[in-house]
This record gives structure tokens, sequence and C-alpha cells, in this order.
């Protein structure tokens, strides 16, 4: 679930949930369509824009995470939204929905509930020098995102410790993110966990879908390869003939058209 409303008989009060994945939207290589998506950073702009005069945001998280671009940018969106924004975690707070949380002035969590915090990932397909330049891409996206981390904690928290956090895959108590700072106090009543099982079995579950759309894409990568040599080689073993209209060849015929590159199909980075 992913919704924002005005709250109840409060003025100017505006209550965010984002109980779900975080996710933009793609294009959905075998149907040849690009498909949107609601939770995306685009449409959370869309809706906070319907609400000019908010002054105090309210944000509730639940979520295992989602797409890096996405949620760095709502991050944002509410970092410099002028309103007061108080942050409480109704239960997980995993990957990038913990980046989102750090937008808060406040944040709040019952002594039951979690974050976790660890490096991002993504897809990759290519030669050697893609792959390698994928991974040093990587390295500069995870100093980036720990920016978020730190600027909450302060002094709190050193990035060689946060570094050593992230590389182990963290997860932290609500006691421990008050300590460390990215948290700043108890909740006054526990979060309700009685379907924490699922939601645990939930983040299994998106994290193997992804693996599986990686495993489309690189498919998909590799037909494009196949493609793109196959026409080069019909070019090369064709005559070559005078064309029509000045010598030109047809801009148009289908060895000329281009083919993505294949880092152009990289799938987005995800926590």
């Amino acid at each position: 679930m992913w919704k924002i409303r005005q709250a109840l008989n409060r003025d100017n009060v505006l209550q965010l949930y984002i109980y779900g994945d975080v996710e933009g939207g793609y294009w959905d290589w075998w149907s040849g369509e690009y498909v949107d998506s609601d939770t995306s950073a685009e449409h959370f702009r869309e809706e906070l824009a319907k609400y000019p005069n908010t002054s105090e945001i309210e944000i509730f998280i639940n979520s295992y995470g989602g797409e890096v671009f996405e949620g760095t940018a709502i991050y944002n969106q509410l970092k410099r939204h002028p309103a007061h924004k108080t942050v409480y975690i109704d239960g997980f707070a995993c990957s990038i929905a913990s980046v989102i949380a750090m937008a808060g002035d406040e944040i709040v969590m019952p002594r039951n509930t979690l974050m976790m915090i660890h490096n991002m990932w993504m897809g990759a397909v290519g030669n050697a020098a893609q792959l390698r330049k994928a991974a040093d891409d990587l390295d500069v996206i995870n100093n980036a995102g720990r920016q978020a981390y730190l600027q909450k904690a302060g002094d709190k928290l050193s990035e060689e410790r946060l570094v050593e956090m992230m590389d182990a895959e963290t997860w932290l108590t609500a006691q421990d993110c008050i300590e460390l700072g990215l948290a700043d106090r108890f909740a006054d009543e526990d979060a309700d966990l009685s379907q924490a099982t699922e939601i645990l079995q939930r983040v299994n579950l998106t994290l193997e879908q992804q693996v599986q759309r990686n495993k489309a894409i690189a498919a998909r990568a590799r037909e494009l390869c196949e493609a793109s040599a196959a026409a080069a080689e019909e070019k090369a073993a064709a005559p070559t003939e005078p064309a029509e209209y000045g010598g030109h060849e047809d801009e148009k015929s289908p060895e000329n058209i281009a083919t993505p590159g294949l880092m152009a199909i990289l799938a987005g980075a995800h926590i």
C-alpha cells in the first residue's frame, strides 16, 4: 500500500504511508511497452504537489525497500520540503526505505521494530570492461547513499563504522538506531508485528523476483548481441552495389538500425 492523504480534522497535516515496494516505471522488453508505477518518485512528486499548504508531514513506513534511484529522489523531495516531517517506523524500514526514513526531522520507532541497511546492488551485462565499470559505479552510488545516514546520525556514527555495517547487511533494533543517531526516540507503544513472518517471506520473494528480472534482461541482452553480430556478418558478406539517390545507403535499412547498448538496458540498482 502506498497512500498520501490529508489527516482527519488536522489542517495542513499530510500523512504518507509507505507499506510496500518503492519502484519506478520500467520497459517491458517482452511486450514492448512502458509500465508506469504508482510508487515512483514522479508519482510521489505529483501527489505531494496536490497539497501546497502542508506544514507537517507524518510518514509511516513498513517497507522492505526497492529501487535506489526512485527512493533517493523521494528522500530528497521530502528533505527539501519546508514542512516539519515526523517518521514512524511501523514495522520494518529496510534498504532504500530506511534512506527515505532519514528525511524525517524526527524518527520514532516502537521498541519491536527494525531497520536494515546494506550495500546497493544491480544486475549488469556486458564485456569485462563494462562489468568492471559497473562495479566502480556501484562504489560511487554506495558512497552517495551513505550520506543520508551520516547526515541524520551526526557525530554518533562514523562513516567507517557505517561502511562495515552496510558490508555486513546489518539489522538494527530501535535501541540500536537511537544509539547510532538513526532514530530519535521510542514510540509510546510497540508496533503490531503479528505479520512479521509474512513480511520477511515477501522480502525474499521480492529479491527472487528481481533475480528473475535480471535474468530476463540478460537473456534479452544476449539476443541483441546475437542479432547485432548477425547483421554485421550479413552486411560484411553482401556484395557492394551502387546505391540509389547519390550513392548513399538507405539509412533505415535493417543493418543500419542502432542496437541499444548493453549497459543501456542495465537493471536499476536495488537495495
